[in-house]
């Protein structure tokens, strides 16, 4: 029997292969294959096919890893983690069995749980767990890491996988025994403590975290528990003197002499009436109490890091640059929704809402309207000149200002149009495909039946319609 090399997946699934197309601006595009011809780069993404002119192109990368998208309200990729030792003895046998032309084989499933042998039947539901949380589909995982546990309750690695995957999904609090117990069980796993750190960070225990993480890096050094670190040093040395008040939805920090009890009384109720307003308008609610942190303006950027044009960002806790701020005026309001709409959009997809669509759906609750951008958004459409919807599923925070301007108002004409066109309750059904693994274009043609093309060019008959060229 073979020894057992298990990759973590803790917040995000394996990326597939994927081409990466590098333009002269600074852009990047994930495409499925690119063809470099004459005078063109043409690339295929799902069923279509696209071109762009190749004077535009940098380089290409081929057979790169396409990135997994959260949008702005997601909680950060943690990194895969290979633990030191192996876990389970019949991986390789049970693995033929239950993994059956790349899906999961549920009678195999059975057969196994019914042998009597619980390290045998562990090992087969946690192979099925694996294989759904390495396609995205964290809800399946959660379900098969739980009869998993139910054979082997002290398995480390078995405790490590269903608290990221309980992370994934949105129940940070409910992790944290888990991790723990790993942690407990495997004092010597740095695996195992930088998920602890993991969990207690999103959990909003941030001096936990950091010793959690110190303890991992002693263990072993890794780059990417290094920068988690370096983020929370940051956060912790920042709010050493914060205060903290807690409602029944959010934990409130704030420095007590840059806010007023008043302020901060407003602030709270402004919170928990919006997120009433999400519930009823995305038929969700989150799982955990969601932080909140107000900052002066230097502080802000100093913690966060973010680019100048940054009002507010989502990093999984919400944070709010709140100088010359002494009472919730209209703009803050919209700035407190837009942000924790991104905690539900977050949640309900499983950290897999491609950025377009969580900031459409910001955008949208927190009251904008396209109509605002609509003639130059009509014009932009019909000349060809928008930023395409591959290219808007990763992070606008590398956009420059008028690039972000953009990449902001089709992201909700976007939204708005399949809202429109389909309804609120659709939008949802999207975020929930999505939780279950489906790619982005995948569960836009199973709800709303329109690949990104399609998707354009409606979009594009709509805004000239209603805004001409």
């Amino acid at each position: 029997m073979r020894a057992l090399v298990l990759i973590l997946v803790l917040l995000s699934a394996l990326p597939a292969p994927a081409d990466v197309i590098h333009l002269k601006n600074g852009r990047t595009i994930w495409a499925d294959q690119v063809r470099e011809n004459k005078d063109r780069v043409e690339y295929d993404l799902g069923e279509d096919t696209y071109a762009i002119p190749k004077a535009s192109v940098d380089h290409v990368d081929a057979g790169g890893g396409a990135p997994v998208h959260s949008g702005s309200g997601a909680s950060g990729n943690v990194p895969d983690i290979t633990p030191a030792a192996p876990s389970f003895n019949h991986e390789a046998d049970v693995a033929e069995k239950v993994i059956r032309d790349g899906k999961v084989d549920p009678d195999a499933l059975a057969s196994f749980a019914q042998t009597g042998n619980s390290e045998i039947a562990a090992t087969a539901y946690f192979l099925a767990g694996k294989q759904e949380s390495d396609h995205g589909n964290f809800p399946q995982a959660k379900r098969y890491y739980e009869s998993a546990l139910r054979f082997q309750p002290d398995n480390a690695t078995l405790l490590i996988y269903y608290a990221a995957t309980l992370m994934h999904t949105g129940h940070a609090a409910e992790a944290m025994s888990y991790a723990q117990h790993a942690a407990n069980i495997a004092p010597d796993s740095p695996d195992a403590i930088a998920m602890l750190g993991f969990v207690q960070f999103a959990s909003d225990h941030t001096p936990d975290a950091i010793r959690s993480w110190k303890k991992s890096l002693a263990l072993r050094p890794d780059a990417t528990v290094s920068q988690y670190l370096a983020k929370a040093e940051r956060e912790s040395t920042a709010e050493s003197d914060f205060s903290q008040r807690e409602s029944s939805h959010f934990n409130l920090h704030f420095e007590g002499k840059d806010t007023s009890e008043t302020f901060r009384r407003d602030l709270l109720a402004t919170l928990d009436s919006e997120y009433d307003d999400l519930v009823r308008d995305l038929g969700y609610s989150p799982h955990n109490n969601i932080a909140v942190t107000l900052y002066t303006q230097q502080t802000f950027f100093d913690v966060t890091r973010a680019p100048s044009w940054s009002g507010a960002i989502n990093d999984g806790k919400l944070r709010i640059p709140v100088s010359g701020v002494n009472s919730v005026t209209p703009e803050l309001a919209r700035i407190l929704k837009h942000e924790l709409t991104h905690s539900f959009v977050s949640q309900m997809s499983s950290n897999r809402c491609p950025t377009w669509l969580n900031e459409g759906i910001a955008q949208m609750e927190e009251g904008k309207s396209a109509a605002s951008s609509g003639h130059q958004l009509a014009q932009l459409f019909g000349a060809g000149a928008e930023i395409p919807f591959n290219v808007l599923e990763g992070s606008f925070m590398n956009f420059s200002a008028p690039e972000a301007t953009v990449a902001y108002a089709e992201s909700l004409a976007a939204a708005e149009y399949i809202r429109d066109a389909y309804g609120m309750s659709e939008v949802a059904r999207i975020l929930e495909r999505l939780s279950q693994g489906s790619s982005t274009e995948a569960a836009l043609r199973a709800i709303v039946h329109a690949d990104y093309r399609q998707l354009r060019d409606e979009m594009s008959r709509q805004l000239k319609e209603k805004y001409g060229e």
